[in-house]
């Protein structure tokens, strides 16, 4: 196969976001139901680094919006922030900004770009997301790079990009698709009408393939609900060009970039007590592994991954450990944007966990206005509550404590 410019495939990848614009969710009315809390700054900042941003203004990036279900999201959760997006379809684009005209979402500023360009956007931001985005890109060194650049220093970026051991069967149906259309697995479908070609014959194999066949079975476990959408089937399988990454690629990334890991977005996945737990030896060998090798070990033991999703920052970036009374004394007190069923006593936390407060640590949080010290609403309470229970709010991130701005 003769090698494609940078050029061909950004054109490549622009003709099927025309075509298919991704995500196909509806356009509604009013806000989205629910939140996702990797996009809320104030709690995105707080998972990364155990403190709250404060009220400072704050410039928010959509990196590769799409459709614009995440920056209507993001647009809704962050209503006071300067907020940018920007994709390199102009239909989706069209769609992007019809739906947050439909919900009323405050103000974004929407441009046709690449990523490779981005420096034509002003100034750096404190948050950027890029979603789905980079795995599709001609270099996506250069493109985290062009991101980084654009990132303020301490500012942090959630990235969404492929795995490779859990997207094994996507790959072997994509190549047999392009083979039936092109009469090659290494060609791309690189025109609207073998795009066309590629989904008639990628719904027809579904139709035949028995259910004992692997992919039949990936297909229907985990994939099947959202691929009855004509776009969201062209994205898994017709794609002209997917980078996927393992452990060792991501990291190798991530220092390629100057940006500093920061946490998985699911860390429970990334516990080696999950897959090691039951042999206490083993967990204890597996633990003096650096960082990178026990993710490693990890995907090799569960290889699942369909994809990553992390937090990087831009140094200088402190990480706060809320272990001195002292220091959650003098804190200012923030209640958790992401919270569910509140006010109440049971409720769902950012990650959607259900927990049950007590009745102090419930009129405690009542108090809670962003504005007054954790001191200040200890001595306006009757009932106190005990250092143990402030520990519990503060692991459950539903209690996100602002430093003193001399700490910093």
């Amino acid at each position: 196969m003769q090698s494609r410019s940078a050029e061909q495939i950004l054109k490549q990848v622009r003709q099927l976001y025309d075509l298919y614009p991704f995500p196909p969710q509806p356009i509604g009315t009013v806000p989205p139901p629910g939140w996702n809390w990797r996009w809320s700054w104030p709690q995105a900042y707080a998972f990364c680094t155990d403190a709250h941003p404060g009220r400072r203004p704050v410039r928010i990036l959509d990196a590769g919006c799409g459709s614009g279900v995440g920056t209507e999201y993001i647009a809704h959760q962050n209503p006071n922030a300067e907020i940018w997006a920007f994709d390199l379809s102009s239909r989706a684009l069209e769609i992007a900004e019809a739906r947050c005209r439909a919900s009323q979402a405050p103000p974004v500023h929407f441009r046709q770009l690449n990523v490779y360009d981005i420096d034509q956007l002003p100034g750096q931001f404190d948050f950027i997301n890029c979603v789905g985005m980079l795995h599709h890109l001609p270099d996506p060194v250069a493109g985290l790079q062009a991101l980084a650049n654009k990132l303020a220093p301490g500012g942090i970026l959630h990235l969404f990009v492929y795995g490779e051991l859990g997207r094994h069967e996507i790959r072997l149906m994509q190549k047999a698709i392009r083979l039936l259309v092109t009469g090659s697995e290494h060609q791309p479908l690189a025109s609207a009408e073998h795009l066309q070609q590629g989904l008639q014959v990628g719904r027809r194999l579904f139709q035949i393939l028995p259910d004992s066949n692997r992919i039949q079975q990936q297909e229907r476990a985990r994939w099947a609900i959202e691929n009855v959408d004509d776009e969201c089937f062209a994205d898994m399988y017709l794609h002209p060009q997917e980078v996927d990454y393992t452990i060792e690629t991501l990291f190798e990334l991530i220092q390629a970039s100057g940006l500093q890991f920061l946490r998985f977005s699911n860390p429970e996945f990334w516990r080696l007590e999950r897959v090691l737990g039951k042999d206490e030896t083993l967990l204890a060998q597996a633990a003096q592994l650096p960082e990178p090798e026990r993710y490693r070990l990890i995907e090799l033991l569960d290889p699942v991954v369909a994809h990553y999703e992390l937090f990087l920052g831009k140094p200088p970036i402190r990480r706060w450990e809320w272990i001195h009374p002292e220091d959650v004394a003098a804190a200012v007190a923030h209640l958790s944007p992401c919270l569910g069923l509140w006010p109440g006593r049971s409720l769902f936390n950012y990650a959607y966990e259900a927990i049950s407060l007590s009745e102090e640590a419930f009129a405690f949080l009542q108090q809670v206005d962003g504005i007054r010290t954790v001191q200040a609403l200890q001595e306006s309470l009757d009932s106190p509550l005990s250092w143990p229970q402030l520990q519990q709010l503060l692991r459950w991130q539903v209690l996100l404590l602002e430093p003193q701005e001399n700490s910093f």
